[in-house]
C-alpha cells in the first residue's frame, strides 16, 4: 500500500513539473524593458503588489515574480529596482497646464505676505525683463495683515506708462492698473454681467471679479507662438519631476488644443493631455460636430462650463448670503436657462460637461440639470469640478454616476476663512470628499494649479491628513472627510482615469496598459504621512520611456 502511495505521489509531481514547463514560453519573448526587484503597486481591482513586469511598444505585455521573468522574457533593457516602490504615472484630475506654462513666463506672486511685497516683486521682474506689458499671478489677500483687496494706486505711480494686470491667486479677480484698464475701455461706468468691476467714491479701484476680466485678457497682446511652446514644454518638466504623467487640463481653446496635439504628433511634447474645450458657442458647435478626438497622448471629449466665481473673492453663488458680507450671495456665471441650454447640447453628443461648482447654490443648478439632461443617458461621466458647498440634500445627485472632481490642497489652503465666508453650519458639507466618496463610488482627484502647488504629495497629504505643511490643525481639518491612502491613491490614478474614459488604458499598471509608472524610494502607502509632503520620485515613465 505504501509503494502505491509512493507511485502516485511521484506521479503527480512528474505531471505538475511537466505542467509548469509547459506554461513557460517554448522561446523567450523580447520585449523592450523589464522592471524587477520592485514593490508595484499595480492599483487594479484587488490592489495586488506585484514584484514585476515587462514592457513592449510602450505598454506591460506581463506582471508577476521577478524570478519567472528571466524564464520568459529577454529585454533591451533591465532596470533592477532594488526594492524601491512603483506607482501608476499619478494624474491630476484638474488643473491649467497651459497657463502655469505662461505663469513660468511672468510674475510669481504666490506666497506673498503683503501688497508691499507684491510690489516688490513686480519692480525686481520689471528690472530683468523690461516688458510692454506686466502680467503675474497669485497674490491672495488673505494671506496679507490686511485682509481687503488693494487698489491700482501704487501701479499707477510706479508704471505710468505700463499696463499691469496681476491675477489673484484664484484666478476670479484682478488688479490693474490705469494703463490696463485704458487699454481694456474700463470705465467707471462699464458694466458686465456675472462678476464686478469695483468702484469707490465714483473711481475705479482696478480690481477686476469674474466675467469683466474678459475685457482686460482680451486687451493683452498675444504670446507669440514661440512663448506658448516654451510655456507648454516648461510646464511638462515640472509635471515629470513630480510624477504626473496625464494632466486634465481644465479649460482650452481650440487653438491651444491644436498647438498641444502638433506638438505631440512631432514628438516634442509627451506629457497625457485630457482637454477640456472651454465651452463657449463656438467650441461646443464644433467639437460636438467632429466627434471625440483622441491619440495615444491627446484625449479631447469634454467641455469645462463656468458656473460661479470663487469663495475666496466671494463669487461662489450660496443659496444664503455670506456670513462675513450682508446681503451679497455672488453669483452664478450664466442665466439658468443658458447653462440649460448648453447642457441640453452637450447631451445630445458623446461629449462630457464638467462644470466648475463651488457655492452651494451653484452646485444645486448644475446638479439639477445634470440629471434633467441625463436622463436615460446612462454611462456618461459628467463631472462636477470643486464641488466645495454643498447642501445636504445635493450629495444623493452623486448617485446617480456624476463624478465629484476635488482638489484636497483647497480645503487645506481654506480652512483658515471658509468658515468665516459660510458660517459653522455651511462649513459641516464643504470640501466634504468623503461623503461624496460615498455617494459617488469614487472620486477624481487634482490640484487646481497654478492656484495651489503642482506637487501630488501636497493632494495625497491633504486628503490622508487634512493638514496643511505646518502640520496645523492637530487631527486634522474636518477628519471625517478624510480619505484612506488606499482611496487617495486610487483617485490620483485608476479613479481619474476612468472620471476620463481612460480606465482600460492608463491609471494602473496591468497587462495591455500603457507603461505609464513613477518609482519612489519610499512607500507612500505605509510611512509616516507627515513626512509625505517633502517625497519626490527618483523617476517617472511615460509609455515605458523614461522622462526624468
Amino acid at each position: 500500500m505504501k509503494l502505491k502511495y509512493l507511485f502516485l505521489l511521484l506521479l503527480s509531481v512528474s505531471l505538475l513539473a511537466q505542467k509548469k514547463n509547459s506554461e513557460l514560453p517554448k522561446k523567450k519573448l523580447k520585449v523592450d524593458l523589464i522592471v524587477k526587484n520592485a514593490k508595484v503597486y499595480t492599483v487594479n481591482k484587488g490592489f495586488e503588489v506585484v514584484e514585476a513586469f515587462a514592457v513592449q511598444d510602450g505598454k506591460i505585455v506581463e506582471v508577476g515574480k521577478s524570478s519567472t521573468f528571466k524564464d520568459w522574457f529577454v529585454a533591451n533593457k533591465t532596470i533592477d529596482a532594488k526594492g524601491k516602490f512603483i506607482y501608476p504615472g499619478f494624474y491630476d484630475a484638474h488643473a491649467h497646464f497651459y497657463s502655469y506654462g505662461l505663469n513660468l513666463q511672468r510674475v510669481d506672486l504666490r506666497g506673498t505676505k503683503s501688497f508691499d511685497e507684491v510690489i516688490a516683486k513686480i519692480i525686481t521682474f520689471q528690472k530683468e525683463k523690461n516688458l510692454d506689458y506686466i502680467q503675474g499671478r497669485g497674490w491672495d489677500q488673505n494671506d496679507w495683515p490686511v485682509k481687503e483687496f488693494p487698489t491700482k494706486d501704487q501701479l499707477d505711480k510706479l508704471f505710468p506708462n505700463t499696463p499691469v494686470a496681476i491675477t489673484r491667486i484664484d484666478g476670479h479677480a484682478l488688479l490693474a492698473n490705469s494703463k490696463a484698464l485704458q487699454m481694456a475701455g474700463i470705465t467707471a461706468k462699464t458694466k458686465v454681467e456675472g462678476g464686478e468691476i469695483e468702484v469707490k467714491s465714483g473711481q475705479l479701484t482696478g480690481i477686476i471679479i469674474d466675467n469683466p476680466m474678459e475685457l482686460v485678457y482680451n486687451s493683452i497682446p498675444k504670446p507669440s507662438k514661440l512663448t506658448q511652446i516654451k510655456a507648454l514644454q516648461d510646464a511638462e518638466k515640472v509635471m515629470f519631476n513630480y510624477g504626473l504623467t496625464t494632466i486634465n487640463e481644465a479649460g482650452l481653446e481650440r487653438e491651444t488644443i491644436e498647438l498641444i496635439d502638433s506638438l505631440q504628433q512631432a514628438n516634442q511634447l509627451e506629457v497625457n493631455i485630457y482637454a477640456m474645450a472651454i465651452a463657449s458657442k463656438e467650441n461646443v458647435d464644433y467639437y460636438t460636430q467632429l466627434g471625440i478626438y483622441k491619440t495615444d497622448k491627446l484625449n479631447v471629449r469634454s467641455f469645462k462650463f463656468m458656473g460661479d466665481g470663487a469663495l475666496g473673492s466671494r463669487g461662489a453663488c450660496l443659496h444664503k448670503e455670506y456670513s462675513d458680507k450682508p446681503k451679497h450671495f455672488g453669483a452664478l456665471l450664466s442665466p439658468i436657462k443658458d447653462i440649460r441650454s448648453i447642457a441640453k447640447q452637450i447631451a445630445e453628443s458623446d461629449y462630457q460637461m464638467n462644470s466648475h461648482a463651488i457655492g452651494d447654490s451653484t452646485n444645486t443648478v448644475l446638479l439639477k440639470i445634470y440629471k434633467e439632461v441625463l436622463d436615460g443617458k446612462p454611462n456618461r461621466r459628467w463631472k462636477i469640478e470643486h464641488a466645495q458647498i454643498m447642501q445636504e440634500q445635493d450629495f444623493d445627485y452623486f448617485k446617480l454616476g456624476i463624478i465629484p472632481s476635488v482638489q484636497p490642497t483647497h480645503a487645506t489652503s481654506d480652512m483658515y476663512w471658509a468658515q468665516d465666508r459660510v458660517g459653522k453650519e455651511r462649513i459641516k458639507n464643504s470640501y466634504a470628499y468623503k461623503k461624496m466618496l460615498d455617494k459617488a463610488g469614487l472620486v477624481a482627484l487634482g490640484t487646481d494649479f497654478p492656484i495651489e502647488e503642482v506637487n501630488p504629495m501636497y493632494t495625497f497629504y491633504a486628503a490622508v491628513a487634512r493638514k496643511d505643511l505646518k502640520n496645523y490643525p492637530q487631527g486634522g481639518f474636518q477628519p471625517e472627510n478624510a480619505l484612506s491612502r488606499e482611496e487617495t491613491l486610487k483617485g490620483m490614478t485608476i479613479w481619474a482615469a476612468y472620471s476620463n474614459f481612460e480606465e482600460n488604458e492608463k491609471g494602473s499598471l496591468e497587462k495591455g496598459k500603457w507603461a505609464d509608472f513613477t518609482i519612489f524610494d519610499t512607500n507612500i502607502m505605509t510611512m509616516d504621512i507627515d513626512g509625505i509632503p517633502y517625497v519626490k520620485p527618483v523617476s517617472t515613465f511615460i509609455k515605458g520611456k523614461q522622462v526624468k
